[in-house]
């Protein structure tokens, strides 16, 4: 099938669909309707923070105006909420792989939460509940392992267990505390070798 081509009213000259054509038909992409369509997108899949939804639209050249207008409806009507987020963020975390404050305080200024609303939500975990943690992942660690009866290495696994904890956000003092009351409640069980 052969196109007409015809002009189009002010169009400078250029050729283009004949007027009724399908193509003709066919509406510009509404920039809006292509940044929500990206945000609910993105939100399907799990909550995410206002900037990494504008990250997202920034990637997909959503001009900046744009993205505001459609990140500000959708604060609006509470589909995007940092204080929410990072709550949510603060109790997955601990939850799953039982990380510090510290940690999580790192991870959420890299998702876009403001520090005010990240210690709003760090306030959930408490220092008992951190030391806690802390004793959990130490013992599940020495479960089934024996305690050297060698200096030195006993203090090679002291240093393990303390860099596992300092990257999960834990700091060295609470760190080398935990890991040595932890050793010597699992030695005076029998787990010397």
């Amino acid at each position: 099938m052969e196109r007409r081509r015809s002009r189009r009213p002010g169009g400078g000259g250029q050729e283009g669909p004949t007027p009724g054509s399908p193509a003709d038909s066919v509406p510009e992409a509404d920039p809006y309707a292509v940044a929500r369509a990206i945000v609910l997108r993105q939100l399907t899949g799990s909550p995410k923070s206002r900037r990494q939804l504008a990250d997202k639209l920034a990637d997909r050249d959503v001009p900046p105006e744009v993205a505001d207008a459609v990140l500000d409806r959708f604060e609006e009507v509470q589909l995007v909420d940092d204080a929410e987020f990072a709550r949510m963020w603060v109790r997955s975390r601990v939850q799953s792989r039982s990380l510090a404050r510290s940690a999580i305080r790192r991870e959420l200024a890299d998702k876009g939460i403001a520090d005010e609303l990240a210690e709003e939500a760090l306030e959930q975990v408490s220092s008992d509940d951190e030391l806690k943690a802390a004793r959990d992942l130490v013992q599940r660690k020495l479960r089934n392992a024996a305690i050297p009866g060698d200096r030195q290495e006993r203090d090679k696994q002291v240093r393990r267990l303390v860099s596992m904890l300092a990257r999960k956000g834990y700091s060295p003092s609470l760190g080398f505390s935990v890991v040595n009351e932890a050793l010597e409640v699992h030695a005076a069980d029998g787990h010397s070798g």
